[in-house]
């Protein structure tokens, strides 16, 4: 199997962690202020982490501190908007950073994106809107809201500079363990940092908190993490922002079997739209470099 595939494999099975984790993580707020809650999280992945890989490579210190910045930053704003807005809203508004992602790109690479891209991303966007909302509009804007579309531009600006570092870490042999090490112990750096004057620190142990802490510091942060960090050797920003635009497909997936809930005809449009976009950019490039990288 080609690299590039395994990479594409690896970060859906990125999307189909965080997609399951929506829900279990606005009910823990109730049991934790948002930016203690995103510390304590990143925490217990950079110690898992730093056991599994020991001391990272000193020369991705300043690199991780940029990629960990950005991370803590969608983080952070994306757990205080969740608080304030409902799950699907937070999930549509977060997706805002798939658009954002060519554009970041091309200031970066100085590289246009494809018009298939383009059309891809407006297509995922799209499709993301029609899963996550029940009707057309927005309804009212509220804080939750605004936070969570500055965490979009923090994912977004994460997707890029991630790419660019693990390109960056490849051509200097340094291992992109190295890299995945350092964003989460700056991310859980700048948490303890910042949770008192971003946020009123509560805590309140819990059964639910518990679990939501496990299965997000584990799966979702020190896995998904370390795993970005490899994938984005072999795939392109803009590819990773699409495959991840399927995590309210899978988020409706779990919530289907945990539950039964069933699609609308406009959400079903809308998974169906995700599923178009990403095949679009694949056979497109596929046509454009005559064979898969």
């Amino acid at each position: 199997m080609q690299k590039s595939l395994k990479a594409d494999l690896a970060l859906l099975g990125n999307a189909v962690i965080w997609g399951a984790t929506f829900v279990l993580v606005k009910d823990a707020l109730s049991d934790a202020s948002p930016v203690l809650f995103v510390a304590v999280r990143f925490t217990i992945a950079a110690l898992v982490l730093v056991a599994l890989y020991r001391i990272p490579n000193p020369r991705a210190l300043l690199p991780g501190m940029l990629v960990g910045g950005l991370l803590f930053s969608g983080y952070a704003f994306q757990t205080a908007g969740l608080r304030l807005t409902s799950p699907s809203k937070s999930a549509f508004i977060t997706g805002m950073c798939i658009p954002l992602v060519p554009f970041f790109s091309w200031f970066v690479y100085r590289t246009r994106p494809r018009p298939a891209e383009i059309a891809g991303v407006l297509a995922a966007t799209a499709g993301m809107g029609l899963m996550t909302f029940p009707d057309l509009h927005m309804q009212q804007v509220n804080l939750g809201d605004l936070l969570t579309l500055v965490c979009a531009v923090g994912f977004a600006g994460h997707i890029v500079a991630l790419g660019y570092f693990s390109g960056w870490a490849r051509r200097r042999e340094i291992g992109f363990e190295s890299l995945a090490v350092w964003q989460i112990v700056w991310a859980a750096a700048f948490g303890w940092i910042g949770f008192r004057w971003l946020d009123v620190p509560r805590w309140h142990m819990s059964y639910i908190l518990g679990i939501a802490l496990a299965v997000t510091s584990l799966f979702a942060t020190a896995l998904a993490f370390t795993v970005q960090a490899w994938a984005q050797h072999f795939t392109t920003a803009t590819r990773t922002a699409l495959i991840y635009s399927l995590e309210p497909v899978f988020a409706w997936v779990t919530s289907w079997l945990l539950t039964g809930e069933l699609l609308s005809r406009r959400a079903t449009f809308g998974a169906v739209l995700i599923l178009a976009s990403i095949l679009l950019v694949e056979v497109k490039r596929s046509v454009v470099e005559g064979h898969p990288n």
